[in-house]
C-alpha cells in the first residue's frame, strides 16, 4: 500500500469516527447518558468517558506528551467515577454519571483535536515502531491488540488501529445500542 494512501485513511477514519462522536453527544442530553436502566446495564456514561479517556491516556504512548485528563478537568466535567473503568467491574462502572455535560462535551473534543493534530504530524516510518514488546505485560496480554500484534509487539499502527479506531467503533455502537432503551434512535445505518 502506498505510504500517503495508508496515513490518509488512517487520518480519514479517525476523524469520521470522531463526527459519530460529536453527532452522539450532540443529540443527547445528561437525562439519557446517565441514565440507569437496570443492574448490569452499563449507563451510556459509561462508555462516553470511557473511550475519549483511553484515547487520552493512550496517547502519552503513542506521542510522548502527558493526558489531557487531570484534576482541573475531573473538577469541570464532575463525573462520578473519576476512572476510565478499564480494570473495575460492571457492578462498580453502572454507578459512573456525568457531572457537567458541557464540560464533557468540551473535554471530548479537546481529546478528539489533539489525537487528529497528531496524526496529521504523524510520518509513515512512525507506524512501524514497536510500543508493546513482547512477551506482553497483564494489562495488554488479553486485549485485542495482543491479538493483532505481530511477533515484535504491538506497533503504532496496531494501536491507533485497534485502541483509537476500532475501540472507538465498538464504544459507538454501544452508545447507539443504549440509545435506544432511553427513546432515541440510532445514528448511521
Amino acid at each position: 500500500m502506498d505510504d500517503q494512501l495508508l496515513l490518509d485513511s488512517l487520518r480519514r477514519r479517525m476523524a469520521a469516527m470522531h463526527t459519530l462522536w460529536y453527532d452522539a453527544v450532540d443529540t443527547m442530553g445528561p437525562e439519557h447518558v446517565n441514565h440507569f436502566e437496570r443492574e448490569g446495564v452499563l449507563p451510556i456514561a459509561f462508555s462516553l468517558f470511557h473511550y475519549p479517556n483511553m484515547q487520552d491516556g493512550t496517547y502519552m504512548v503513542l506521542a510522548g506528551e502527558p493526558p489531557t485528563w487531570n484534576a482541573d478537568w475531573q473538577d469541570r466535567v464532575q463525573m462520578a467515577i473519576n476512572d476510565h473503568g478499564k480494570e473495575r467491574t460492571v457492578d462498580e462502572m453502572i454507578h459512573q454519571r456525568v457531572g457537567d455535560y458541557d464540560a464533557f462535551k468540551e473535554y471530548m473534543r479537546t481529546v478528539f483535536e489533539r489525537t487528529e493534530a497528531w496524526l496529521a504530524t504523524l510520518e509513515r516510518h512512525e507506524l512501524d515502531r514497536v510500543i508493546v514488546a513482547r512477551p506482553f505485560p497483564p494489562q495488554v496480554a488479553n486485549t485485542f491488540s495482543a491479538r493483532v500484534a505481530g511477533d515484535d509487539g504491538v506497533t503504532v499502527l496496531d494501536a491507533i488501529e485497534c485502541w483509537w479506531y476500532q475501540h472507538g467503533m465498538r464504544h459507538m455502537g454501544e452508545i447507539e445500542l443504549a440509545r435506544g432503551l432511553v427513546g432515541l434512535g440510532g445514528m448511521t445505518s
